[in-house]
């Protein structure tokens, strides 16, 4: 195998890696997209309460097909399942969880992430149609933790981890680690600092698919 032959990783297997770093009893959100797979991974061995903007704690994977409950779905109108113990809330109730900082961690999907943390995820240009910005402002700056969700470049090969947002922000300053289909970047200081990478992918070649300086630990698996 070449330095540079790699294969990046699924979307299910990104899940899985960031299930993997989630600690035992955090309250957790998953946003749109990539996040919420990560319910489909999270091991029985953990104790992770799921919450929804909707009004949902403690919801686990996806249903099989068989065993849907049209009733039952999360704020990105995806069918869920319950744990036991779970519990539904008024949509007030649940912004107030988050506005109140009792999340443990976020996990959102992006189109920008900047060497500062800052978060741009839901609209691409002025011109957009997207209604708002929604839920995802109030868990940005509500939850102790945001980690993102994203494979590392656009389907152009465009670096979504960038020096400076060019979209508009969803919230500045708030990422502390990055998870994509090629490696787990933790963000401090101002800084991208690699602490995992796919392997046969070389600090260089991750470095030309991204659009900031990387700093990389002395322990980091290529």
């Amino acid at each position: 195998m070449s330095p540079d032959s790699f294969t990046p990783l699924s979307r299910r297997a990104m899940a899985k890696r960031i299930a993997e770093d989630i600690q035992d009893g955090w309250y957790v959100n998953l946003g749109i997209g990539i996040p919420t797979l990560v319910a489909d991974a999270l091991p029985d061995s953990k104790d992770i309460f799921l919450h929804s903007e909707n009004g949902i704690l403690g919801f686990g994977p996806a249903p099989d097909p068989d065993h849907v409950d049209p009733w039952l779905i999360n704020a990105g109108k995806q069918h869920v399942t319950l744990r036991p113990g779970a519990s539904f809330f008024h949509h007030a109730d649940s912004f107030a969880m988050i506005r109140g900082g009792h999340l443990d961690l976020c996990i959102l999907g992006a189109f920008e992430v900047s060497s500062g943390g800052d978060i741009a995820n839901w609209s691409t240009s002025a011109q957009d149609m997207a209604p708002a910005v929604g839920g995802a402002m109030d868990l940005a700056v509500g939850a102790k933790r945001v980690w993102v969700a994203t494979e590392h470049t656009t389907r152009e090969g465009a670096p979504k981890l960038v020096e400076q947002c060019h979209y508009p922000l969803t919230a500045p300053g708030v990422v502390s680690r990055i998870y994509t289909n090629l490696a787990v970047i933790d963000v401090e200081n101002g800084h991208f600092v690699v602490r995992d990478m796919v392997s046969g992918l070389t600090p260089e070649g991750l470095q030309k698919l991204t659009g900031a300086k990387l700093y990389f630990r002395e322990n980091v698996n290529a």
